[in-house]
């Protein structure tokens, strides 16, 4: 009956174009295109069921829903908004989150970066600390936390060095001896830092301040002779500015004239203390033959 009435009123269109033949007619619009096959509404479902897919394993992995409550989370989802009881209830299971990562992941955690041999850490004790921190009330050392956070920082620190020097205290011990013998030896001098050195080969060039750059030949030993640098092996000599190597390259290149060869008996603490940099264990002390090519 439409397809009908559209035929009968197009032919009426035709006949009044014909009667008056002095207007133009008028360009009718092309219709748009038709390219949905369902309803809006059917669209709208599937697109929302589509949109489901991998949200069981969110749930479960990210969210820690069991799925046998599945129907309790979908009366949560159907309820829209969180009642008091609602409520209640997110913060008791957040709170029970909290306290599984605490003693599952932060107390474990933290009791290797303070030492990987010594247990440290009281679990319950951090527990308490963590509830009256949280909570603001059972506090048995009422402090601020910026003081807390103070002595925390002070503590780690000291358990630090602990565990460094239970690692690491051979070499200091071995480095301190090494120094002292070789402060005995001819022509090796010792400077009020603790540095020393021997000339080897006495330069009568410019002596370069800490902030020029200089140009170098060296070789870097430990104590036991082993040799973890060298531009001499790489037959290529290096330029750096004084001031930005360790220490005891600082002092003693600011007193070389260019033209000098030493070598260089570095402390631990003026080279790179408890830190290990490549083959350099902490606690190191240094040996180094240091040629002063040039100022740049």
């Amino acid at each position: 009956m439409k397809k009908t009435l559209i035929i009968v009123l197009a032919a009426m269109l035709g006949m009044t174009v014909s009667a008056a033949p002095k207007k133009k007619a008028k360009k009718v619009a092309k219709p748009v295109e038709k390219v949905d096959t369902i309803s809006a509404r059917d669209f709208s479902y599937l697109m929302g069921k589509a949109n489901t897919m991998g949200l069981k394993n969110y749930l479960v992995q990210r969210m820690g829903v069991d799925t046998a409550y599945m129907a309790d989370f979908m009366q949560g989802f159907d309820s829209g908004k969180l009642t008091e009881a609602d409520k209640r209830t997110k913060a008791r299971l957040a709170g029970m989150e909290i306290r599984q990562q605490v003693e599952g992941q932060i107390i474990p955690q933290m009791s290797r970066q303070i030492s990987d041999s010594l247990k440290v850490l009281q679990a319950d004790r951090f527990v308490a600390g963590f509830r009256a921190g949280i909570s603001g009330q059972g506090d048995e050392l009422p402090i601020t936390m910026d003081s807390t956070q103070m002595v925390v920082r002070k503590q780690m620190e000291y358990y630090h060095k602990q565990e460094m020097e239970r690692k690491y205290g051979a070499n200091r011990k071995a480095g301190e001896e090494f120094l002292k013998e070789n402060a005995k030896k001819e022509g090796v001098v010792t400077t009020k830092s603790g540095l020393q050195y021997k000339v080897l080969t006495k330069g009568e060039g410019q002596v370069p301040t800490a902030t020029q750059r200089v140009k170098v030949n060296y070789e870097g030993r430990l104590i036991d002779g082993t040799v973890f640098d060298s531009s001499y092996k790489r037959n290529e000599p290096t330029t750096f500015a004084c001031n930005q190597v360790i220490k005891g390259w600082t002092e003693a290149l600011t007193l070389m004239p260019v033209g000098s060869k030493w070598e260089l008996y570095i402390p631990q603490e003026l080279a790179y203390g408890e830190r290990e940099s490549g083959k350099i264990p902490p606690y190191s002390t240094l040996i180094f033959t240091v040629e002063l090519l040039g100022i740049e």
